[in-house]
């Protein structure tokens, strides 16, 4: 159990600088230069963009790959080993295909949510 939750920080940590580049770009966007937190994301991305062998090359690619592979290794071995998450990944997958039309509705709707707020800040902010 120790060893998972060290993958899992190792996994956290490896892909966390991406995520951050990610949430700039969205977050650039939301309010005009500027406006924080769009004037933090706008240097985070040209930090990114001025540093291309570490900013593309290392924390977009080789740490999120090692994230994938390291991740992909683990849950095989644990696929294997683990009867119960067998098990408990059988009853999940049972209860959304019984459950589907629901689960459907619950994301449509979460989308739209979301879909609307984008809409209303970019309307704020224009």
């Amino acid at each position: 159990m120790h060893l998972k939750r060290s993958i899992a920080t190792l996994e956290i940590l490896l892909v966390f600088p991406a995520t951050l580049f990610m949430i700039a770009l969205f977050l650039r966007n939301v309010q005009p230069a500027p406006y924080e937190p769009a004037q933090t994301a706008r240097h985070l991305v040209d930090w990114f963009a001025a540093r291309p062998h570490i900013g593309l090359d290392l924390f977009l690619i080789a740490l999120p790959f090692a994230a994938l592979i390291i991740g992909a290794g683990t849950m095989l071995r644990t696929w294997r080993s683990d009867p119960p998450l067998r098990q408990v990944t059988s009853d999940t997958l049972g209860a959304v295909r019984a459950h589907l039309a629901s689960l459907l509705i619950v994301a449509a709707t979460l989308i739209a949510g979301a879909i609307l707020s984008i809409v209303a800040l970019h309307m704020i902010t224009d």
